[in-house]
C-alpha cells in the first residue's frame, strides 16, 4: 500500500467520524422536540442507582466543548461550568445545551406564571417536592390574606450559566435569570395595594435544575431557587 493511499484512508476515516458526531447528535435532538418547558424527573422515592463514574478524557472534553462553541445562542460560561456541561453531555447523549437553555427559559416563564396564578397542578409537574412545598405554602398564605397577584413577565433580559456538574449520578445545572417583571398585588376587593403594571422591576433569580442520569425520563425539575 503506497503512502498516498494510507493518507487518503486516514482522511476518509476522520471525515466519517466527524460526520457521525454531528449528524448523530443532531438526529437525536430532532427526535425530542422542546415543548417550551423543561422535561425532567427525579425519582419520587429512594436514591437513584449509581451509574458508572464519568471519566472525561481530554479528547471527549475537547469534543464536547467544540459542540458548545458552535452554538451561537449559548452564553459564555466559566471553564468550571464548561467542564460540568461537557461531563453531562458525555454521560447523557440526549443532552443538548442549546435545547436545555431554551427549555429553561420556557420553564422560568411557566413556573413564575403558575405561581402567580396559584396553579398548584402545573407547579407539581415542574418542581421537586421541596420547591413545590415552598410554592404551595406561599400560595396558601396569599390566599389566606385575601390577596392575588397580577404580575407580568415582560421579558427575560439575560440567562447565564452559574454551575453545572454531576454528583452521585445526578446532574445539576444552575442558571441566573435577569428579567423585567411588572408586579401588582390586589386585595380581596381587587384594589391595588402594591406595585404597578406601568413600572417594571428588574428581577434576578438563580435556579437549579436537576435530573437523575439513569432515569429513562428526560425531564429536568426545578430543585432550588434563590435571588441573585
Amino acid at each position: 500500500m503506497t503512502p498516498e493511499i494510507v493518507i487518503l484512508a486516514m482522511i476518509a476515516a476522520f471525515l466519517g467520524l466527524r460526520l457521525y458526531s454531528v449528524l448523530g447528535r443532531r438526529a437525536e435532538h430532532e427526535e425530542e422536540p422542546i415543548q417550551g418547558r423543561l422535561e425532567g424527573g427525579r425519582p419520587q422515592q429512594g436514591r437513584p442507582r449509581q451509574p458508572t463514574p464519568v471519566r472525561l478524557d481530554k479528547q471527549g472534553e475537547d469534543r464536547a466543548r467544540a459542540e458548545l462553541a458552535r452554538q451561537p445562542s449559548i452564553p459564555l460560561a466559566p471553564p468550571a461550568v464548561e467542564r460540568g456541561l461537557a461531563e453531562i453531555a458525555q454521560a447523557d447523549r440526549r443532552f443538548d445545551v442549546a435545547a436545555f437553555l431554551e427549555g429553561a427559559r420556557g420553564a422560568y416563564r411557566m413556573i413564575l406564571e403558575a405561581f402567580w396564578n396559584g396553579d398548584k397542578a402545573s407547579l407539581r409537574g415542574m418542581c421537586d417536592e421541596d420547591v413545590y412545598a415552598g410554592f404551595v405554602a406561599a400560595i396558601d398564605a396569599r390566599a389566606q390574606a385575601g390577596e392575588t397577584l397580577d404580575n407580568r413577565l415582560i421579558r427575560i433580559e439575560e440567562t447565564a450559566f452559574v454551575a453545572a456538574g454531576i454528583e452521585g449520578g445526578y446532574a445539576r445545572i444552575t442558571l441566573r435569570f435577569r428579567a423585567d417583571v411588572a408586579a401588582i398585588t390586589r386585595n380581596a376587593d381587587g384594589v391595588v395595594v402594591a406595585g404597578s403594571l406601568n413600572d417594571a422591576i428588574d428581577a434576578t433569580d438563580v435556579w437549579t435544575f436537576g435530573r437523575a442520569l439513569n432515569s429513562p425520563d428526560p425531564d429536568w425539575l426545578l430543585e432550588e431557587t434563590d435571588e441573585g
